[in-house]
């Protein structure tokens, strides 16, 4: 059952991919469906026994490393933490699959598509059930192989090609960090393992690096890596671009995959992280700063897609600033159930998509939601589960993050709840303004787009309406366990808090009006998008006229784009075309052939002496004989 939870999405990615062409496109589908629901099935097992059952335990597989005196094992750790992912992994994993039957039927390379999609989880479910960092990293790399794949899918496309370059180089600068962390731990410990790094960290906490403290140090190192994979500020730029890749590519880095292996490292390391607070002050600022950033953006967007995606990156801030100050079972429970209506979300756009002929500008949608009431639907409940509108799933995990970052009663802590909060008002109004955008008004595309609307095959439905569930469900289910009264015996032991740490227990004692303040700010997002988009729809071209440096600044993402092509891609360009003429063509390539072109000429020269001709030789040995003598007689001193 352990094994076949993390292999079974390598077998289908192995069948569709290696024997596609003789499988056939529907074949295809349906095999890597069938594995992706074994593992599911196999996770949910794991979870029941692991987490609800309290049996954790290590699979051992084979030895992976063994030079000299460093070896590695390659072994499955189920604790509760890994089993967590592996389960809700599995699962999105599985609908996900089953949706892209429906959504990929006319797609010319089926087969490749499915095998992509099952690897990039197979690799997913390795990271999470890393023993050690070194495996761990082989997961890490392996997500930012299959993201490359899946973002570029349709490689036809220039964007889409420049999208998934733009992802792979952007999460290689924060794989430098990781690996120098990775690094640091190995020196700190003498061992990459994580049983041997978890027992030793109070004796390393003494351990200086460079006069600072190694645990310090390796947390900011770790805590930069997590930021290319989870598009934190600064390495976020990649994550609206991925957009191009089909849309269950974006459901699934952005619910179950990719961008959720930074937040699971910070809970992976949390007994090392808990003697690192300076570094934990850096990830709360970081999470916090990232929370209001991207929501701020996504007010302005008017891409269907980059509008979720820019939701996702305000989402993992939460998630972050809930790890900085020391909760980590409330990152990984707000996690848990964003995953549900993140995927919703997403799949729900495909569906809009779907139905208005691979249109994704909002500003040409509009009075559709009678012809597609399904989809209209569960867009509402992942709306209003993203919102923290009660009782929805995002109600318990949002309200139980920024009630921990109050409870934390610090400076970076106070900074988090109130970007939280004022990230939650814009969360709620821009969630509105999609909705209204897109289903509600008077129609706003072609006629003949608008003739063709049409609801989406049951195949992709049915998935939508199973998250729809989790969606309202997941919160109230599992708060007991993941941050309530049973959260101690259901982590059991795999996420460490310090003794000092009591942040989670005053989260239940917080004043009255902190849990109430979300739910006010949701509200009153909400409002502000049915007066701005229903009731006076012209307020927001007067705003954007009236404020139009505000505006643009918005709608250019910050200029992290422009900042970042000025500063580094401009120079990198300038330095290879310097490199490239000068020193590859010129002196690389120049010398070697210049003095093999002086080699040619002169052999050339040496080869018109030969004429062949008897006459010219004589003439010449007679030219010669005369120099000699001359030389002999005139040239020669005495």
């Amino acid at each position: 059952m352990y094994v076949g939870a993390v292999f079974f999405p390598l077998l289908g990615a192995c069948l569709a991919g290696f024997l596609g062409r003789w499988l056939g496109d529907r074949a295809s589908q349906w095999v890597t469906v069938a594995c992706m629901a074994l593992a599911a099935a196999c996770g949910i097992g794991a979870f029941a026994e692991v987490a609800l059952g309290h049996a954790p335990g290590v699979v051992p597989i084979l030895t992976f490393i063994d030079v000299g005196g460093f070896e590695v094992s390659w072994a499955l750790r189920y604790d509760t933490l890994s089993v967590v992912m592996v389960a809700m992994v599995t699962f999105i994993s599985t609908l996900i699959h089953m949706y892209s039957v429906g959504y990929m039927s006319h797609d010319a390379t089926i087969p490749r598509f499915f095998a992509y999609l099952s690897l990039f989880t197979f690799m997913m479910l390795m990271l999470v059930t890393a023993d050690n960092l070194v495996q761990l990293f082989f997961g890490w790399e392996g997500v930012g192989l299959a993201s490359y794949l899946l973002i570029g899918y349709w490689y036809e496309k220039d964007s889409a090609n420049r999208a998934a370059m733009k992802a792979f180089i952007v999460n290689r600068v924060g794989d430098v960090f990781f690996m120098l962390g990775m690094a640091l731990t190995f020196w700190t410990f003498q061992s990459v393992e994580f049983e041997t790094i978890f027992a030793g960290v109070e004796a390393a906490s003494r351990v200086r690096f460079l006069g600072l403290p190694a645990l310090e140090v390796i947390g900011v190192l770790l805590f930069l890596g997590a930021c290319g994979k989870s598009a934190q500020l600064g390495l976020h730029t990649w994550l609206p671009d991925a957009m191009e890749g089909p849309t269950p590519v974006s459901a699934l880095i952005h619910a179950a995959t990719m961008v959720t292996a930074g937040v699971f490292l910070m809970a992976r390391m949390s007994p090392l992280m808990e003697y690192a607070p300076t570094a934990l002050a850096v990830v709360t600022v970081v999470g916090a700063s990232t929370a209001i950033f991207a929501a701020t953006i996504g007010c302005v967007q008017n891409d269907i897609k980059r509008i979720i995606a820019y939701s996702t990156c305000s989402q993992l801030g939460y998630m972050f600033f809930a790890a900085g100050v020391g909760v980590y079972q409330a990152a990984m429970f707000h996690l848990f159930t964003h995953a549900f209506f993140k995927a919703l979300l997403f799949l729900g756009a495909g569906s809009v998509i779907h139905a208005m002929s691979d249109e994704q500008d909002i500003r040409r949608m509009g009075g559709i939601w009678t012809k597609i009431p399904v989809t209209y639907a569960v867009m509402w409940i992942g709306s209003l589960a993203l919102a923290g509108v009660p009782f929805f799933a995002g109600y318990y995990s949002k309200d139980m993050v920024l009630e921990v970052a109050y409870a934390a009663h610090s400076g970076v802590g106070m900074y988090a709840f109130a970007m939280g909060l004022l990230a939650a008002f814009l969360t709620a109004f821009y969630s509105w303004r999609l909705l209204i955008l897109t289903f509600h008004g008077a129609p706003r595309a072609d006629h003949h787009v608008m003739e063709h609307v049409h609801e989406s095959p049951w195949v992709m439905l049915v998935p939508l309406l199973v998250l729809s569930v989790g969606a309202v469900l997941a919160g109230y289910i599992f708060y007991p366990f993941f941050v309530g009264h049973e959260q101690e015996l259901f982590w059991n032991g795999s996420i460490h808090n310090a003794e000092h740490n009591h942040v989670l227990h005053h989260a239940h004692e917080v004043p009255a009006w902190v849990p109430l303040a979300p739910t006010v700010a949701g509200v009153a997002g909400i409002l502000l998008a049915y007066v701005f988009y229903m009731f006076a729809p012209g307020i927001p071209a007067r705003l954007a006229a009236s404020f139009r440096g505000v505006y643009l600044f918005l709608l250019n993402k910050w200029y992290f784009d422009e900042l970042y092509d000025a500063v580094f891609v401009r120079p990198a360009r300038a330095l290879a075309r310097v490199l490239w003429k000068t020193g590859d063509a010129r002196i690389i390539d120049g010398v070697p052939n210049g003095a093999a072109g002086a080699v040619v000429q002169a052999a050339r020269g040496a080869g018109r002496i030969q004429t062949g001709r008897v006459a010219n030789y004589a003439f010449a040995m007679i030219i010669g004989l005369v120099l000699f003598v001359s030389l002999m007689l005139f040239g020669v001193p005495r």
